[in-house]
């Protein structure tokens, strides 16, 4: 196993194709073919599952296709150290977060990392913001904006943006529950609930139900991703308890669709940046972390 091993395995876990592939990197199918059942001797498993329509990465490729872009990276920022000694950092960083902090917190951040660290590739992915934590767990990518969890993960190093507050949001149209909002002592058991389906805000929502001693919450959906929350209570399919940030950064013919109420009794959570400790030694990682700290509001 070398370095062009790695990068053709890289390649062709991008285009699913040999064809594609052995054309793109110059070498012939049946070559890069052999290359690749060299790589799953040495793993001692199958990296694709192959038939006569298509070429599919298995679980066990995933995890060697993020072990070969961590050994490519180093392999190039080591080279060019030893190179060019004082020229800056080259190689990838995987980003992920949710589409709401990617307009809420990260343009900030990126702007300034990419004015000092040109040469660094930057891979964004949105998603869930439930799912960050567990994203970097499994190094599905280096770094994730996340709300705090409850208790974190042993090996995972969390820095602290700021609180996210919690709000219920509501929808302004007339609908079978609008009555029971209105009470003077909304009947929050007969008001049909949209969830997010785990993470902190979750574990708010069910202290909040809690707290007010609602035991059986109507349930009209559990749903992944905040946004799409959002989308359903303009709709008029239920009421959500929310960070505030998610309606902040709404598009506004959505916010002109929905009430916003505070939520005082409910505690807000931490938002910040999420790394794996160990691999906080990897100079592109450690840059990012680096460019969060000077972004935090007294490090202005």
């Amino acid at each position: 196993m070398n370095i062009r091993d790695l990068k053709l395995y890289l390649h062709l876990c991008e285009t699913c194709h040999f064809g594609v592939t052995a054309n793109a990197m110059h070498v012939s199918p049946s070559t890069l073919s052999r290359q690749i059942q060299r790589l799953e001797e040495h793993f001692g498993h199958p990296l694709f599952i192959r038939d006569n329509r298509q070429v599919q990465i298995t679980q066990v490729g995933e995890k060697v296709k993020r072990f070969a872009k961590q050994v490519i990276n180093m392999h190039q920022q080591l080279k060019h150290d030893l190179d060019q000694p004082n020229q800056q950092i080259v190689g990838e960083l995987t980003l992920f977060c949710s589409v709401t902090a990617a307009y809420s917190h990260l343009p900030e951040i990126l702007d300034r990392f990419r004015s000092l660290y040109p040469l660094i590739e930057i891979k964004l992915s949105t998603g869930d913001a439930a799912d960050a934590v567990k994203k970097i767990q499994t190094n599905m990518a280096d770094l994730a904006i996340a709300g705090k969890p409850k208790q974190l993960p042993t090996g995972i190093e969390f820095l602290k943006f700021g609180e996210i507050e919690m709000v219920l949001l509501i929808p302004k149209l007339n609908s079978s529950f609008s009555d029971k909002l209105h009470q003077k002592q909304p009947d929050w058991h007969n008001i049909p609930f949209i969830l997010p389906e785990h993470g902190p805000s979750r574990h708010r929502i069910d202290l909040w139900f809690k707290q007010r001693k609602i035991t059986n919450p109507k349930i009209y959906a559990t749903v992944a991703g905040h946004e799409a929350i959002v989308s359903m209570v303009a709709l008029g399919c239920g009421v959500a308890l929310l960070p505030k940030v998610v309606m902040d950064n709404s598009p506004e013919r959505i916010k002109d669709r929905i009430t916003e109420w505070s939520t005082n009794l409910m505690e807000p959570f931490d938002v910040g940046i999420c790394v794996q400790k160990r691999r906080l030694s990897e100079k592109v990682i450690a840059a990012f972390w680096e460019i969060s700290n000077l972004n935090l509001p007294n490090n202005e």
